[in-house]
């Protein structure tokens, strides 16, 4: 079944790293653009290419509104993201996909276990969303954990933002991980994401997974998660690349 495009007006551009922005849409066709935590869109494109849509989970969290944001990192080497970013200004207006994707679905209204929400790079847009609606729906939750890997403190998304909501959401906990930081102002964790949920899921205790961002990483951390004793069924995925 083919999806239905809206024509999606951008309203905001935030740079927020040297190669990330967030970009902010209204859809006027639209009073309330329905979608779930962690579902995406796509973007159609007029680029040469004979796929022009490209997929962006919604890093905000569902409102009541027209209005949402997506989070997209520059790939010099492709075709969407150069075009995304040389291109597209306050103003412009491209074609926005319905939302679809089963990541984090259906919307929680109890969470009984442990969520370890696991990313890297952008990979951390869906998980903004999920945990912006748990707290803005008040869902009754234990504790939460988001594990954001990257290389260096410059790569770290809405890192602001993670270390308020720490403040302001009970049970969340917010750890990041950088491979190749070497300024001593950086006390985070060093390495790579594996480590951490290893540890803290050390005991076996019940919960569930959620992973999004690299390719590899995901592929390392699904088989780690299994040969802890975790089932396949409570670890949820999004690929990035």
């Amino acid at each position: 079944m083919p999806y239905h495009f809206y024509t999606a007006e951008v309203t905001k551009i935030i740079n927020e790293s040297h190669n990330t922005r967030r970009f902010f849409f209204r859809i006027p066709e639209v009073q309330d653009f329905k979608y779930g935590a962690g579902q995406f869109v796509m973007l159609d494109l007029p680029i040469d290419s004979k796929i022009k849509t490209r997929s962006y989970s919604v890093a905000s969290a569902p409102n009541g509104t027209n209005e949402l944001e997506l989070l997209i990192s520059l790939n010099e080497q492709g075709l969407g993201t150069p075009y995304l970013f040389n291109n597209i200004k306050v103003g412009s207006q491209l074609p926005l996909s319905q939302p679809a994707g089963k990541f984090m679905q259906p919307a929680f209204t109890n969470i009984e276990i442990d969520i370890c929400m696991i990313c890297t790079g952008t990979g951390i847009a869906p998980f903004r969303a999920f945990l912006h609606d748990i707290k803005n729906r008040n869902v009754p939750h234990g504790n939460i954990h988001l594990i954001f890997g990257s290389r260096y403190q410059r790569d770290l998304l809405y890192r602001t933002e993670m270390e308020e909501l720490t403040k302001t959401l009970p049970g969340f906990h917010y750890t990041t991980v950088l491979s190749r930081e070497d300024d001593l102002t950086y006390t985070g964790e060093k390495g790579y994401v594996h480590a951490i949920y290893e540890k803290l899921y050390a005991d076996k205790r019940p919960a569930m997974f959620y992973l999004c961002g690299w390719k590899a990483m995901i592929k390392e951390a699904r088989d780690k998660l299994q040969a802890m004793g975790y089932d396949k069924k409570v670890i949820k995925f999004e690929l990035y690349d």
